[in-house]
């Protein structure tokens, strides 16, 4: 029996909204866009790598900030956390960790020999304000490996700063051109005056960005003898999880071979995936969902201006619908298809389509013939039979067959489903893959094939007799692009400075394989928390079907994060959805707002989930240590009912001697249900020691005896 998402609750309260695609009135010009789109897509497949090559000479030019927004942005100093204010930072190491599956560590700590289990490290200020003695300087290579994300010259630039603070012989060499520079030993020393026009600002432009990848023996080697060349003591690259799991593999070949230099990852990521016990968003996401949410509000706002178009909304996000999710939860659309229900519940194709129609004819029984559908581009890889026939063509494509063979040689179901889509969409699918080997999922058109077939089934009900209303017309948009760029908001720029500054630390630290992170975002920055964790301790390996009792096969990396559908955030946009379905109860966010009112706003999503994780390890160790210093000769029985290993139940006769018991089952990397799991246990615990330990007389937390 299938679990009632979003889409169901949504269809249940009065059925689906859904805002198909305009191809009315606007038929002729979307045809027209369509047709540029492809031979754009084209061209791009077709250059191929020699696009690739051609690096940007101007990267890291000084430039003049031509508008005042610019120029007063350039001005903002980032707030730090007080542990980062001072010239000298302590690093406190914790227990050693582990991966969030349990199953998969076995795998892990093989691959990772060298890496694996390597324990939390908390960055605090140190216990007195004395002077920091002389340090001998250091050299640091810096990449961006990822896709282009609002905040990331605030990286380079908090690492700038921490570095010369550090001590001002040292030096920062920025790759020009991405991991092409770093194998090319293309570098841009990094100095005030460089970054004094890419402060705050948007973009990668400061040293661009190329194929976002350190995977093969060729480009492993190549990083690695730029490395010797320069001499470096660390290396920081800043990316999404494939950048980051490229890392963590750089880390262990450099140890491996004896080189020096010190790998670590920094989370920068438009789409938000990179999200797991340590990680509570990434540099970027904050800003393109502000961007994306405007844009989103303006359509909800000419929809019901105009009111006779639907329009479908595709925005950015890949194999989770985090951006997708944020911004409907900011400009309150009709509708929202998230991939994570849609493969929970196993939807077909058309049983979307009957859902948003649904919609369509739900609110034009309430005269209302216009409304907002929004999407995420991964849509189409979350619905069962396009994923099975992207795979087939993904196949294809790693065998090296020749695109216009390629609907020859696909299974019959697969040609057969090929063949049911619009010749626009075939074209798109057959597209070559992403760096990663992937679809270019941001080059199909999901939403117009959508609207297409929401147009379609309209038609029929109309002949049916099934659906008495207007037209149906629909309009289409792709917000993907827009947002990347985007002047970042005072919480990525402070954010980002931070984690720049964090990774620093790290290096000077001796830490490789690691990963910068900040805790307690939700708070104000005076509250953060900063750390650095093991890269291994957030890999596991992909399942060979989606879903329970799926088989963990590949190598171990750090795989996308996808929408808890069991969270707070989730459980509000149910609350919501027959009111953002019926009511057009639209919501403007507006621009990116930077001073007063406003400019301190962060994420929906990340204000209202519980996501503290690195002070649940904390309250653990604190509920440890209470038992480790108790009464030796008290012993109690109690159960931990956790997810361990094989899910059953685990007693444990609590003494001061086994309480490493629990430790080596709950070691920080471990899941949140794990860990919270101990925590209630624990407290149990020492809430039976408190009173056990009181004599009679003593007052007690519920009780006072006479």
């Amino acid at each position: 029996m299938r679990r009632r998402c979003f889409c169901n609750v949504v269809i249940e309260a009065l059925t689906v909204a859904a805002l198909p695609l305009a191809r009315a009135s606007t038929s002729g010009a979307g045809e027209r866009e369509q047709q540029h789109t492809s031979s754009y897509c084209n061209s791009r497949a077709q250059a191929g790598e020699e696009e690739e090559e051609e690096m940007n000479v101007d990267f890291g030019a000084p430039k003049e900030l031509a508008g005042g927004l610019q120029q007063r942005r350039a001005l903002y100093q980032p707030r730090l956390p007080p542990c980062l204010q001072g010239l000298t930072v302590r690093a406190e190491y914790g227990d050693a960790t582990t991966t969030i599956d349990p199953s998969c560590a076995n795998v892990v700590a093989q691959a990772f020999p060298n890496t694996f289990g390597q324990p939390l490290v908390s960055f605090v200020a140190p216990a007195d304000a004395a002077a920091a003695e002389e340090r001998t300087p250091i050299r640091v290579g810096v990449v961006f490996s990822g896709r282009q994300s609002p905040g990331g010259h605030n990286v380079v630039w908090g690492l700038h700063d921490a570095l010369k603070a550090y001590n001002p012989q040292s030096v920062l060499y920025g790759f020009v051109g991405g991991t092409g520079g770093l194998f090319a030993n293309k570098t841009l020393e990094i100095t005030d005056d460089v970054l004094a026009s890419y402060k705050n600002q948007g973009g990668f432009d400061l040293l661009g960005r190329s194929i976002d990848q350190i995977r093969t023996t060729k480009q492993v080697n190549s990083a690695m003898a730029t490395c010797r060349n320069l001499n470096l003591d660390g290396l920081v690259i800043i990316g999404g999880v494939t950048s980051n799991s490229d890392a963590a593999q750089l880390a262990e070949t450099l140890i491996q071979n004896n080189c020096k230099t010190k790998v670590v990852g920094v989370p920068v990521s438009l789409n938000g995936d990179l999200k797991n016990q340590f990680v509570e968003t990434t540099v970027g996401f904050d800003t393109v969902c502000k961007v994306n949410s405007q844009l989103v509000s303006n359509v909800c706002l000419d929809a019901i201006s105009a009111g006779k178009y639907y329009y479908f909304v595709r925005l950015m996000g890949r194999k989770a619908s985090h951006v997708a999710f944020e911004c409907a939860l900011q400009s309150h659309p009709n509708m929202l298809i998230l991939g994570e229900e849609v493969a929970l519940s196993k939807l077909t194709l058309m049983e979307i389509i009957n859902k948003i129609c649904d919609g369509v004819q739900a609110r034009a029984e309430l005269g209302k013939y216009h409304g907002v559908l929004v999407i995420p581009e991964g849509l189409i890889e979350s619905i069962p039979e396009m994923y099975a026939l992207i795979q087939e063509i993904n196949i294809l494509h790693n065998n090296n067959v020749p695109v216009a063979e390629m609907p020859s040689q696909l299974s019959p179901w697969a040609a057969a489903l090929f063949q049911f889509l619009p010749p626009f969409i075939r074209r798109e699918l057959l597209l070559h893959q992403e760096s990663d080997n992937s679809a270019q999922l941001s080059q199909i058109d999901t939403e117009q094939l959508l609207a297409h077939l929401v147009e379609t089934e309209m038609i029929k009900r109309t002949k049916e007799g099934r659906y008495k209303g207007r037209k149906f017309s629909s309009v289409c948009h792709f917000f993907g692009y827009q947002a990347r760029g985007s002047i970042p908001s005072n919480f990525d720029c402070d954010y980002a400075y931070a984690l720049g500054r964090i990774s620093l630390h790290m290096i000077a630290a001796g830490l490789t394989g690691y990963m910068a992170t900040v805790a307690n975002l939700k708070d104000p920055v005076d509250k953060w928390r900063c750390a650095a964790a093991p890269l291994t301790a957030m890999m596991s390996l992909k399942r060979h079907l989606r879903g329970p009792g799926a088989i963990p096969i590949g190598r171990p990396s750090i795989h996308p994060s996808p929408i808890d559908l069991k969270g707070k955030a989730y459980e509000l946009l149910r609350e919501k959805a027959s009111s953002f379905l019926l009511d057009d109860f639209y919501r403007t966010p507006g621009g990116i707002q930077f001073e007063g009112p406003g400019s301190d706003a962060k994420p929906i999503t990340l204000t209202i989930e519980n996501q503290d994780y690195m002070g649940d390890i904390e309250i653990l160790k604190e509920c440890l240590s209470k038992v480790e210093t108790s009464n030796p000769s008290i012993c109690l029985e109690f159960q931990i009912e956790t997810f361990l290993v094989n899910e059953q139940a685990s007693n444990i006769d609590m003494t001061t001697d086994d309480v490493s018991q629990v430790r080596t089952m709950v070691k920080p990397g471990c899941s949140r249900e794990i860990l919270k799991a101990a925590i209630s246990s624990m407290l149990s615990v020492t809430d039976v020691l408190t009173v056990m330990s009181h004599p009679l007389n003593a007052e007690l937390p519920l009780y006072h005896f006479k």
